[in-house]
């Protein structure tokens, strides 16, 4: 069972076409791992045992018949809770949605079911995914695999945790300003954020419509590939897909585990650095980052410094965008249709429903940023606050159009430091706000990313993250460069960096 937990996505793939397991043995061990774990790591706020054993014993027919539904069927998967599933709970980490069931799936939901994955269940998120924590959820933290008094990184730290204490050997996750990248880099796990438009939005709870992604959450490179494979293409039912076919994936990432990178430019942004951008950069974060420079150059990369001037405006711009278009999606929970309702007292008005259930329903962090949003767009204000923003943004797209005719892809550290403490910044927004400094740009622009991890922190002995910035549609270029600096890295660790985490007590890692 154990070799199970430990396999890769794609070593489970071979492993089930060669017969040497089933996806039911599979799907039952990862949860029997979460029955064990997931009580200290809480990870999951749904889980479907039932529902996957079923989709795993459903896969075991189809291998027997030779009607396999992709390289994928059987290997069993979590999905962050912000993506409607049909029958089971979709809470977005909030009161105000608990319970809820909706009665269809996202697009990528469906993709996974058509694949052929078992869904063993919805994991924790930040309420309405805000929040870099994981601590902003309703229902309680979740915790790191390393260090179960740190966070996971957030809003995606359920997903990303689940992937880390081998609850799950893949995961979805969302990506707005980082959701995806930095809990993979706080973990020791891989994070995609696609291109925008990649993958399918439908039915994923909008918290800011041109900024949210869904993407993979991983142990490798090429099982974040295979997976990007599933969930992505052309969706007619989301007016913001774009209609044209995936780069060859799996193809780029097998390549870029040869270890040859010759003839490619990576441009280190100077902004997002312990050197030319804003404070807070922890010094073994850089260490190691340089380290994976290194790596980089020795496979025959060709490194260059390259300036994005507006990326120090990155941040203050993505929390105008982002409150704004929260406030305007958020209104739909008033009460009046779905969701929680609060009565104040006998005979309140509509709009005393409203408030009273708004007030229960939504958290702290949540309420923040609704008021700050509503405020933004509001009148004699758009033009200053909304307004000014959107203009920022263009600049910050601009200085990636300029990056990318000097270098094939852009690389920073992920996070600026390690995974903080539980509690260490939930009464300071804006330290909290800091963590997504080197990933907020590729949500502004639209452009696709990457963290692979990088090692361990001097400091703490602690993961971090190393992101790679691809052009708009070069997908492919994350996994070319990921591939090689994982195969590099794990050459050097003597295997994979979540095989040094820490045992989970109630269950060996």
């Amino acid at each position: 069972m154990g070799d199970w937990l430990r396999s890769t996505a794609a070593e489970l793939a071979d492993a089930l076409a060669a017969g040497e397991t089933t996806s039911v043995e599979v799907t039952r061990a990862y949860l029997d791992r979460i029955a064990a774990v997931d009580p200290a790591v809480h990870a999951f706020l749904h889980v479907d045992a039932d529902g996957a054993l079923a989709q795993a014993a459903a896969s075991d027919e189809r291998r027997a018949a030779g009607t396999l539904l992709s390289p994928l069927d059987g290997v069993p998967i979590a999905v962050k809770d912000v993506l409607t599933t049909a029958g089971l709970p979709t809470t977005c980490g909030s009161r105000i949605l608990e319970g809820w069931v909706p009665p269809y799936d996202a697009t990528v939901v469906r993709r996974l079911r058509e694949a052929g994955l078992p869904i063993l269940g919805k994991t924790n998120m930040d309420e309405f995914a805000m929040g870099s924590s994981t601590e902003h959820s309703a229902y309680g933290p979740t915790h790191n695999p390393w260090d179960l008094d740190r966070i996971p990184g957030g809003s995606g730290g359920g997903s990303a945790a689940a992937v880390a204490a081998f609850e799950a050997p893949l995961a979805i996750g969302t990506d707005t300003g980082g959701s995806i990248r930095q809990p993979g880099a706080v973990t020791g796990t891989v994070g995609v954020k696609p291109t925008y438009g990649g993958v399918s939005r439908y039915g994923l709870v909008a918290l800011a419509n041109s900024l949210d992604q869904a993407g993979p959450v991983t142990r490798t490179v090429l099982d974040a590939a295979l997976l990007h494979e599933v969930i992505g293409g052309h969706d007619p039912l989301d007016s913001t897909s774009i209609d044209q076919p995936l780069p060859a994936l799996v193809e780029a990432a097998r390549q870029g585990a040869t270890g040859d990178l010759s003839g490619l430019r990576i441009g280190v942004v100077t902004e997002l650095s312990a050197t030319g951008g804003q404070g807070g950069w922890q010094s073994g974060v850089m260490s190691r980052f340089q380290e994976s420079v290194d790596l980089l150059v020795e496979a025959g990369a060709e490194v260059v410094e390259v300036s994005c001037p507006t990326f120090v405006h990155a941040l203050a711009t993505y929390y105008l965008i982002l409150p704004a278009e929260a406030s305007s999606n958020l209104a739909k929970f008033d009460a009046m249709r779905y969701g929680l309702r609060v009565w104040p007292e006998e005979g309140a008005s509509a709009e005393d429903v409203m408030r009273a259930t708004r007030d229960a329903g939504f958290g702290d962090e949540v309420k923040r940023r609704i008021i700050l949003g509503t405020y933004a767009l509001s009148s004699g204000y758009y033009d200053a606050y909304y307004g000014q923003a959107q203009k920022v943004r263009t600049l910050i797209a601009r200085d990636f159009d300029a990056a990318f005719e000097k270098a094939d892809v852009l690389v920073s550290p992920t996070a600026p430091t390690t995974a903080f403490r539980l509690g260490e910044k939930l009464d300071d927004p804006i330290a909290m706000y800091l963590n997504d400094l080197a990933t907020i740009p590729a949500n502004l622009a639209g452009v696709p990313g990457i963290s692979v991890p990088s090692g361990l922190a001097d400091e703490d002995g602690l993961p971090t993250g190393f992101q790679v910035l691809a052009p708009a549609l070069a997908d492919d270029r994350l996994y070319r460069v990921g591939a090689a600096l994982e195969a590099a890295l794990t050459a050097r660790w003597g295997g994979p960096l979540l095989d040094r985490a820490p045992a989970l007590e109630g269950g060996a890692a």
